[in-house]
């Protein structure tokens, strides 16, 4: 998929993005070193270096197939159900390994959520679908879960919408609202970290909005590391940018400069849509 007609504008201004003006990020919640990774023979990551700060929101950009979202599936180890993938270098969460041997893959999933860029709810009542992760870690009491969903229905901004149908099928919900349903049932299990695979290129523009305006709310509770094709998408919500090319990182910093003033001409080609 290439990027929309949208995805390569001129620099976004910073008084555009309607964010504070950046200040020194914080110590990274997240550590990439050397990291390469290979599909069967051929290479997709090569040697990527890249500090996630926590508390903030990180945006991945670049052209399509470019390994970003590769990258992303790296964080929570979402490419060990990928046959023939094997990498090298090193992933760390709060200083530990990510890809130890001793690592249990799904309690570092619930520490490292995910939605996915077309929005996956299950077949199961609203609130079934907000518990589920609590379900299978263990959570059985009633309150309890009814708290939590109420918590995070409030967080993904859909509380309002659907308090007084918990118990209606959450496939007859629209589009817009079965991502925000997904970020709650992300969220639900209080992870640290958010990763967002392009949650919004299936909707609207007016539910785009809506998503967009929920990524800043959650910022500074979580960790968002965003996949994201429309440029000016990542120059409103993230704080940090960093942009990949043929399955490399090619330069990373605080947003307003990657979009204003980047150190690489390669750089300056892609946001300017010279290529890509």
């Amino acid at each position: 998929m290439t990027p929309d007609a949208h995805s390569a504008p001129s620099a976004p201004s910073a008084s555009s993005a309607r964010r504070p003006a950046a200040a020194a990020a914080p110590a990274p919640v997240l550590r990439a070193r050397g990291l390469c990774l290979w599909y069967g023979a051929k290479q997709a990551l090569f040697d990527v270096d890249l500090d996630v700060p926590r508390g903030q929101v990180t945006s991945l950009i670049g052209p399509s197939g470019c390994g970003k979202s590769t990258f992303l599936r790296c964080l929570n180890r979402m490419n060990d159900m990928i046959g023939g993938v094997r990498m090298s270098g090193s992933l760390w969460l709060d200083g530990e390994e990510i890809n130890h041997p001793d690592r249990d893959a799904i309690a570092l999933r619930r520490r490292v959520g995910m939605v996915f860029q077309k929005p996956n709810p299950f077949p199961k009542s609203i609130f079934e679908n907000v518990v589920f992760g609590l379900r299978l870690a263990g959570v059985r009491g009633r309150q309890a879960l009814a708290e939590a969903c109420e918590r995070s229905l409030r967080r993904a901004a859909l509380w309002d919408e659907v308090k007084d149908r918990l118990a209606g099928p959450a496939l007859a919900l629209s589009g817009g609202q079965h991502q925000r349903l997904c970020i709650a049932r992300t969220v639900a299990v209080s992870p640290e970290v958010v990763l967002m695979d392009e949650p919004c290129s299936a909707l609207d523009p007016r539910s785009t909005a809506r998503i967009e305006e929920l990524i800043r709310e959650l910022r500074g509770e979580y960790t968002i590391v965003i996949v994201t094709h429309n440029m000016q998408q990542a120059a409103r919500v993230s704080d940090r940018t960093a942009f990949f090319h043929l399955g490399r990182l090619v330069e990373a910093g605080p947003t307003d400069a990657i979009f204003t003033r980047p150190a690489l001409r390669e750089t300056s080609d892609y946001i300017t849509g010279r290529f890509g």
